[in-house]
C-alpha cells in the first residue's frame, strides 16, 4: 500500500481533567435545589449554607464577595425565573417539563449570569458549564454548554422581544414573561393596583428589586437614634415613614449586630411597623389598657405592640396557633420592658372570653403576594384555587377579633398580600355578616406617608412607599 493512502494515525486522547469545584456556583446549586426539592425558602435555606462554606473553605477563600456573589445568584435566578424558562426553552429540543430539574438548575444559574448579572460572557459559560460537570456529570455538561452558547448569542432585551408575546395583543402574558411573575399573579396585583401600564410595571419591577435590610429599633429598649448612632452613617439612614425604622446601606448579616442579638432591636419591614403604628395610634375612648395580637407569630409585630403598650401602661397577650412559632415569639419579647404573656392557641376557637380587649391586631395567614421581593420563590409555588383555601380562615379570625375586643375598642386587619379577595372582600363579608362593627379611615394614622389609596383602608406598595405590599383595615366595634 502506498504511504498516502495509509490512514493517519489518531491523535492521542486529552487526558481527563477533573472539574474545578467552584464553591459559590455549588452553593447556589444546592440552594436552588432545596428550594426546588423540599419546598424550602431561600431565605432560610441560604444562611446555614453561607456559614458551611465559610468553615469548609476558610475565609480566605470564601470571604463576603463570595458569599454576596452566591446571594445574588440564588435570588437573581429565582425572581428572574420565569423570564428564564421562557428562553431556555427556546433554546432546547424538547419540552421544558422533560429537562430533569438538576439540569434546568444549572441553566438558570447560567442565564442569570449571561443575561442578569455583568459576569463576561466567557466566564459565565465556562463557570456554569464546570459546575454542570460537578453536579451532573461530563455528558450533560455538554447540553449545558450546548444551550448557553445559544443564549449568549442575545443579550435579555434582544430575548425578550424573541419569546414575550406583544403587549398590544396579550398585556397579561406580555408582563408576565417580560417581569416574571405567573400571569394569575400579574392579573391580580393589576386589578388591585388599578391603573395603566406604568404602575403595574413599576409594581414589578420593585419585586424583582432587591430589598434593603430594614430593622426596627423597639419601643422602650432602644431608639432609632441610638441604633442609628452605634451603625455609623456610612452603614445606615433613618426610615422613610416609621419612627423607628434604620434601613440598612451596606450588606452583612444582621443577626450579628449586638442591638440585634439582645433583642433591643430586630429586622422588621417597615410595611410591618406602619401597620403595628396604626393600630396603636387609633383612637379610643375609654380604657386602653389590654392588646392581643392574635396571630402573632413569628413576633415582630408582636414585640413591637409590646413595647408601645408598655409605654401606655397597658399589657399584651400574644396568641400564635402554632407552638414552633410561639416560640419565636417568646423569644422576640424576652426583654420587653413592660408587662407580657404568650399563649398557644387558636384565634378561631379563643380561650378568651369576649370583649377582653381594647386593641386587637389580626395579621391572618394569606398567599404573601406582598413579600414576593423577599420570598421570590412564593411567586412559582402559589396558585389560584390557594385563595379558596386562606378565605375561611381569614373571615373566622377577623369575626373573631371583632368578638373579642370591647364596644368602642379597635381591630387590625391586616395582610401580606394586596389580592382584592384577601383584603377588602373579606372585611366587607364579615362587616355584612356580623354587623356591629364600622371601619375606621386610617390614613390620618401614618402621617406624611403618600399614596395611601381612597381609604378608609390602607394599601402599601413597594414601588410606592419601599415596603412590602401590605394591607390594613381599622374597625371600631359599634355593638
Amino acid at each position: 500500500m502506498n504511504e498516502q493512502h495509509r490512514s493517519r494515525p489518531r491523535k492521542p486522547a486529552k487526558p481527563y481533567r477533573r472539574p474545578k469545584k467552584d464553591p459559590v456556583r455549588v452553593l447556589a446549586f444546592e440552594a436552588l435545589r432545596a428550594v426546588d426539592e423540599r419546598d424550602a425558602y431561600a431565605n432560610l435555606v441560604l444562611p446555614p449554607l453561607l456559614r458551611k462554606a465559610r468553615e469548609k473553605e476558610g475565609p480566605e477563600n470564601f470571604d463576603g464577595r463570595d458569599a454576596a456573589l452566591a446571594t445574588e445568584l440564588v435570588y437573581g435566578t429565582l425572581r428572574r425565573q420565569g423570564t428564564y424558562d421562557a428562553i431556555i426553552a427556546a433554546c432546547v429540543d424538547r419540552p421544558l417539563r422533560e429537562v430533569d430539574p438538576p439540569v434546568l438548575d444549572v441553566l438558570s444559574l447560567g442565564a442569570h449570569q449571561l443575561l442578569g448579572t455583568r459576569i463576561p460572557t466567557h466566564a459565565a459559560v465556562s463557570a456554569s458549564v464546570e459546575l454542570a460537570r460537578v453536579v451532573l456529570g461530563d455528558g450533560r455538561a455538554k447540553f449545558v454548554n450546548a444551550v448557553l452558547r445559544k443564549i449568549a448569542a442575545d443579550d435579555l432585551d434582544g430575548w425578550l422581544a424573541r419569546v414575550a408575546p406583544p403587549y398590544d395583543e396579550d398585556p397579561e402574558d406580555h408582563l408576565s414573561v417580560v417581569h416574571s411573575h405567573p400571569r394569575w399573579v400579574v392579573s391580580a396585583l393589576w386589578d388591585s393596583l388599578g391603573g395603566g401600564r406604568a404602575g403595574i410595571e413599576d409594581l414589578l419591577e420593585a419585586d424583582n428589586e432587591r430589598p434593603e435590610v430594614t430593622l426596627v429599633a423597639r419601643p422602650g429598649r432602644i431608639t432609632a437614634d441610638e441604633l442609628l448612632d452605634g451603625l455609623g452613617e456610612e452603614s445606615a439612614l433613618p426610615g422613610r415613614w416609621s419612627p423607628y425604622a434604620v434601613r440598612l446601606t451596606e450588606g452583612g448579616e444582621p443577626g450579628a449586630l449586638d442591638a440585634v442579638r439582645e433583642g433591643r432591636a430586630g429586622v422588621q419591614d417597615e410595611g410591618s411597623q406602619l401597620v403595628a403604628i396604626a393600630l396603636a395610634n387609633a383612637p379610643l375612648d375609654g380604657d386602653d389598657q389590654r392588646w392581643l395580637d392574635g396571630c402573632a407569630g413569628p413576633g415582630g409585630k408582636a414585640a413591637m405592640l409590646a413595647g408601645l403598650a408598655s409605654q401606655r401602661g397597658a399589657t399584651l397577650l400574644a396568641s400564635e396557633r402554632q407552638p414552633h412559632r410561639a416560640k419565636l415569639v417568646e423569644r422576640a419579647l424576652e426583654g420587653n420592658p413592660g408587662p407580657y404573656q404568650v399563649i398557644t392557641a387558636d384565634g378561631t376557637r379563643p380561650p378568651w372570653l369576649p370583649g377582653s380587649f381594647d386593641r386587637v391586631l389580626m395579621d391572618v395567614p394569606c398567599t404573601g403576594l406582598g413579600a414576593l421581593r423577599r420570598r421570590p420563590e412564593a411567586r412559582w409555588r402559589r396558585r389560584p384555587e390557594d385563595l379558596d383555601g386562606f378565605a375561611p380562615l381569614q373571615r373566622a379570625l377577623l369575626q373573631e377579633a371583632l368578638k373579642a375586643v370591647r364596644v368602642g375598642g379597635v381591630v387590625g386587619y391586616a395582610t401580606c398580600s394586596p389580592h382584592l379577595a384577601e383584603t377588602r372582600a373579606v372585611v366587607d363579608d364579615v362587616l355584612k355578616r356580623q354587623g356591629g362593627a364600622e371601619l375606621i379611615d386610617a390614613r390620618p394614622l401614618l402621617p406624611g406617608v403618600p399614596a395611601l389609596g381612597d381609604g378608609p383602608d390602607i394599601q402599601l406598595w413597594p414601588h410606592l412607599h419601599g415596603t412590602d405590599a401590605m394591607y390594613l383595615a381599622l374597625l371600631r366595634r359599634t355593638a
